[in-house]
């Protein structure tokens, strides 16, 4: 009897390209799922022979969703080629990269929740296609869909101001920010005359977590158990107090009961991680060398975000936050569903932190730029929107970069999405083996909750890992076929 497999190709409603494969045996039992990922990028490699002074505008390139979080991660690490570390960043310039940061964020959050989450949740794992989609969201809860489209905008509208575009503009140089803010400009933000104002983001921040509990509590029990699996959770936290971090922190990890595995500065990540492969995916599988390849891969993101910090400083993130953590008793999170309320609740952290900082007057100071004594290799980490970033940069005497490394958020996720999407497949279609639309949707929602951002993840040099083979019934190989 012939192998038998179901292709989801694309999966949609993520960014990038990417493919899952079912295996089944004659039984018709799931043997194996992966998820594919098909596109090549390479910057790890043409990066190399640029001057690192370009490095912030070229590497922001991977990706169109999140380049604010490679620009400021790449500046980071530029930083320290020229002998700035965060804490010698002057206050001017960090509180500007922050208040950078923080508008990508909560854009990106946004657009995820209302554009790629919310038809899922609004309209069930039942819909047909056809309705799960913006568009039918606009129809069905047009003042959903209204506040959406303008909380991204308000995102993309800080983000324009301090860098000069939406998309790909420039703030960070080496060593600081290459301009300031001006009153008139933080005042556009505040007033709510020309766009909704800054209270009004942080409002409509708390309604739709609002809409979330109630969606939680209502759904419960499918909720609770859909793609549940033990894991360890990794993200930034403060230093000192060990409050979330989304800019400068250290890497914390912690397992599935909360014991702590791993709490490092950044510049430590090469002495504790290393990247396995698999020849049917572009994508690697970070691993913290410790643990193992097995048990040493993490969850980062909003939901291991939230497990690995101990508190989050604005105050009405921290009462959210607070609610969150009570449903579990305190302990780790490891439900997959539950990213989305995690996700929200940095949305409404994003919102009260631009507040602050634009009511600080330090983000109208003119010291920008500084300088330190220069190095070779500068590393820096951020927390991106999905989750953990890395960007590690060598250079030579003349400035070129003679090495790269990067380790994106989807990276991080890869294992984790792969175990989802195993552990959904044997749920349905063993139970019930039919291919139907709440099947393919349900494979697709345990992917679509890490907001995975397929084109950033697949950047690493390496030959084209294409295999074809043919397998019996018993799994034996019978035919392999490598180019």
């Amino acid at each position: 009897m012939n192998p038998k497999k179901i292709i989801i190709d694309p999966v949609t409603r993520v960014e990038g390209h990417g493919k899952v494969t079912i295996k089944l045996d004659e039984n018709n039992k799931v043997k194996d799922a992966y998820l594919h990922v098909v596109e090549f990028r390479g910057f790890e490699k043409f990066i190399q022979g640029h001057p690192y002074w370009e490095v912030p505008i070229i590497v922001q390139r991977l990706c169109g969703i999140c380049p604010v979080s490679h620009h400021l991660a790449a500046a980071k690490a530029i930083d320290q080629l020229v002998g700035v570390d965060p804490e010698n960043l002057s206050i001017t310039a960090t509180k500007l990269r922050k208040l950078l940061h923080y508008g990508q964020v909560f854009q990106s959050h946004a657009l995820h929740f209302f554009y790629l989450a919310s038809p899922d949740l609004l309209f069930g794992i039942d819909a047909p296609a056809e309705k799960r989609n913006i568009v039918a969201v606009a129809a069905n809860n047009r003042e959903l869909a209204k506040k959406g489209i303008l909380m991204r905008k308000f995102g993309q509208e800080i983000i324009t101001t301090l860098s000069g575009k939406k998309i790909h503009g420039t703030l960070a140089v080496p060593g600081g920010v290459h301009k300031s803010f001006t009153s008139k400009q933080f005042q556009y933000f505040l007033d709510g005359k020309q766009i909704p104002s800054i209270d009004s983001m942080i409002a409509w921040s708390k309604e739709v977590i609002d809409f979330m509990k109630s969606y939680h509590f209502k759904n419960s029990e499918w909720v609770d158990n859909f793609v549940n699996y033990p894991s360890n959770h990794l993200g930034l936290v403060d230093k000192k107090t060990g409050a979330l971090e989304l800019y400068d922190g250290n890497i914390r990890s912690i397992d599935y009961e909360g014991n702590e595995l791993l709490n490092i500065e950044d510049i430590e990540y090469r002495n504790h991680f290393k990247e396995g492969v698999e020849p049917w995916s572009y994508m690697k599988f970070p691993y913290m060398t410790k643990y193992g390849r097995e048990n040493g891969w993490n969850r980062v993101g909003p939901l291991a975000r939230l497990n690995t910090c101990s508190h989050i400083t604005t105050p009405l993130a921290e009462i959210e936050r607070q609610i969150f953590k009570a449903y579990t008793k305190n302990k780790p999170n490891n439900m997959t569903m539950y990213t989305h309320w995690a996700r929200l609740i940095e949305l409404l952290h994003c919102a009260e932190s631009i507040k602050e900082l634009l009511l600080d007057e330090d983000i109208l100071g003119d010291d920008l730029v500084r300088k330190g004594t220069p190095r070779t290799k500068g590393i820096g980490v951020i927390e991106a929107p999905r989750g953990t970033l890395i960007h590690e940069y060598h250079i030579d005497d003349e400035g070129l970069i003679t090495k790269c490394n990067l380790i994106v958020s989807t990276t991080f996720n890869n294992e984790a999405i792969n175990r989802g999407v195993r552990t959904v497949s044997k749920d349905i279609l063993n139970n019930q083996p039919e291919i139907t639309e709440t099947m393919l949707n349900q494979i697709e929602m345990a992917i679509r909750a890490y907001d995975p951002c397929l084109s950033c993840a697949t950047h690493a040099l390496g030959e084209m890992p294409l295999i074809v083979q043919i397998e019996d019934n018993q799994g034996n190989l019978i035919h392999e076929k490598i180019r």
